[in-house]
């Protein structure tokens, strides 16, 4: 998937991080007390999060970004802090669980979307700006070989399809006016 987005998506790619280091793994793990599994690690190892650039969408459904570990610490603790307060009301609900740990959302800037990856289980999941917390995948991994496979064989794929605009992965068809009128769509 890296080397696709290098070759057709430069902007995209140049909208990754570098890779985080050990150390920088180990301090959002003691900030959020939550042992990052073997492949969110490994994403990070690679990209460590996007720049706040309008290119920097990977994820497909609106093209979510990868958060940097500053905003996965920001997102989880705001996560638990809605869990406790919701507890307090009514401790039979579940907003958010200790293992689920954010790695995408909305936008670099816009955590109220998002995706997780549960560290006990590594099953992925997604919430919204509601109380709406879904388990989607069976890993991260899953997540991001169907994105590899939507970018080299896109003609099977159904739901958003790979588009460039400017230099940029763009899923879609986008449903801006100015935006769609730039969208290529990837045929492979």
């Amino acid at each position: 998937m890296v080397t696709w987005l290098r070759r057709y998506a430069p902007a995209t790619h140049a909208a990754f991080r570098p890779g985080a280091s050990e150390g920088e793994i180990a301090a959002l793990e003691e900030s959020t007390g939550v042992r990052a599994p073997t492949e969110p690690r490994a994403l990070w190892r690679l990209c460590a999060g996007s720049w706040d650039v309008p290119a920097a969408g990977l994820f497909p459904d609106q093209g979510w970004a990868l958060m940097d570990l500053d905003a996965v610490a920001r997102s989880y603790q705001r996560h638990m802090d809605n869990q406790r307060r919701q507890a307090r009301r009514d401790p039979e609900t579940l907003v958010w669980k200790p293992s689920w740990l954010p790695f995408c959302s909305w936008s670099v800037t816009d955590l109220s979307y998002g995706g997780f990856v549960d560290a006990e289980t590594g099953e992925t999941g997604g919430w919204d700006d509601t109380a709406v917390r879904t388990v989607e995948d069976a890993s991260l991994t899953m997540v991001l070989e169907e994105i590899a496979d939507r970018l080299e064989c896109p003609k099977p794929t159904t739901g958003y399809k790979p588009g460039l605009i400017r230099g940029a992965l763009a899923w879609g068809p986008p449903d801006s006016e100015d935006e769609a009128a730039l969208w290529e769509p990837w045929t492979g």
